[in-house]
């Protein structure tokens, strides 16, 4: 969360000084030996304490340490913003002695520095409550932001595990062997309904093992290499440890789509796609041999990386030299999901 400050206009700290300087002279008013020149002297006195004590306390409030803020009162903050004001209340009321040098100036100051307590403390106490409610606002704002990002991300994620082009594809690919009595329909029959059920039993879910993703992807690249047979090399090099980390689910099912959507995949010139790890890291590469006039709008990867934000506070790593393709995903380990 960044950093908090709270502003109030100048407006309201001139015009709310100046009202308790003149309120502070109402008493004097009242006397019958009304003084025009001391209650000039003890409203001004009081709106330059006010004065400097609105913008001390924003100051003060304002610093604010990297972490998030507390809800409680901050004692040291409101004992240095007390001494602060008691002495610029002692060096007011010592310029109020030496223009009127006549006043006793052990009542006066007495009077002025109880009087200055009381401004601090309710100045303090204002700006305390102005600032947790403001802070309250930011975060409300930032979790109902969270909310709509996790929400898009849903939504991005349930469209790609229910694709129609890809279930109109297979069921295409299905048709063909049937009709040439191809023995591996069976086979392709169930890796499509387990593909499916993969599919069903995963999207609800934050973060699956990555044992599990592999095996989301390779009943999915069972489908694709029904279509295009050879023109698909797969090879994955992941470790036992790697494979018990945990990842969003469809992760890999997406990018090694989005590979043989955007790549030229024939018998001539085959797609190779490899994953492996590399420094605490997932990596999906292929070599970039793009279809013509076909654009990509990049809204896979961005779902992967607003995932990995949301879960992980991490992004993703996309790399393109024009010859090799690569994903890298930050590891997600068990212990660090809660």
């Amino acid at each position: 969360m960044q950093q908090t400050r709270f502003k109030i206009s100048h407006a309201t700290i001139w015009v709310s000084s100046i009202f308790l300087g003149l309120l502070s002279s109402v008493p004097q008013i009242a006397e019958q030996h009304f003084n025009l020149a001391e209650a000039a002297v003890n409203a001004g006195l009081t709106s330059t304490f006010s004065l400097l004590m609105w913008y001390f306390n924003i100051y003060i409030l304002n610093r604010q340490p990297a972490q998030r803020h507390r809800q409680s009162i901050s004692y040291a903050k409101l004992l240095s913003s007390l001494l602060f004001g008691l002495a610029v209340m002692l060096g007011l009321a010592w310029v109020q002695q030496l223009i009127l040098s006549h006043i006793n100036f052990g009542p006066v100051m007495l009077m002025v520095e109880v009087r200055g307590i009381l401004i601090n403390l309710v100045f303090y106490m204002f700006l305390h409550l102005l600032q947790q409610n403001y802070e309250n606002q930011q975060v409300s704002m930032e979790l109902e932001q969270i909310k709509n990002d996790n929400l898009s991300a849903q939504y991005e994620l349930l469209k790609q595990q229910v694709n129609p082009h890809f279930l109109f594809n297979s069921l295409n690919t299905l048709k063909a062997m049937v009709e040439t009595g191809d023995e591996e329909a069976v086979n392709f029959i169930l890796k499509l309904s387990n593909f499916y059920r993969y599919t069903l039993e995963s999207r609800k879910l934050d973060l699956i093992h990555v044992s599990e993703e592999m095996e989301i992807l390779h009943a999915y690249l069972f489908l694709q290499k029904a279509r295009f047979d050879k023109g698909i090399a797969f090879e994955s090099q992941l470790s036992e440890k790697t494979l018990g980390t945990l990842i969003p689910p469809f992760t890999l099912q997406l990018l090694v789509e989005n590979c043989i959507k955007h790549n030229v995949v024939s018998l001539q010139k085959p797609l190779r796609i490899r994953i492996y790890e590399e420094h605490d890291h997932i990596v999906i590469e292929n070599p970039v041999q793009l279809k013509t006039g076909e654009a990509s709008t990049g809204v896979g990867l961005k779902n992967i990386d607003l995932r990995y934000n949301h879960l992980l506070q991490q992004h993703i790593d996309i790399i393109n030299d024009q010859k090799i393709f690569q994903v890298k995903l930050p590891l997600i380990h068990e212990y660090h999901h809660h």
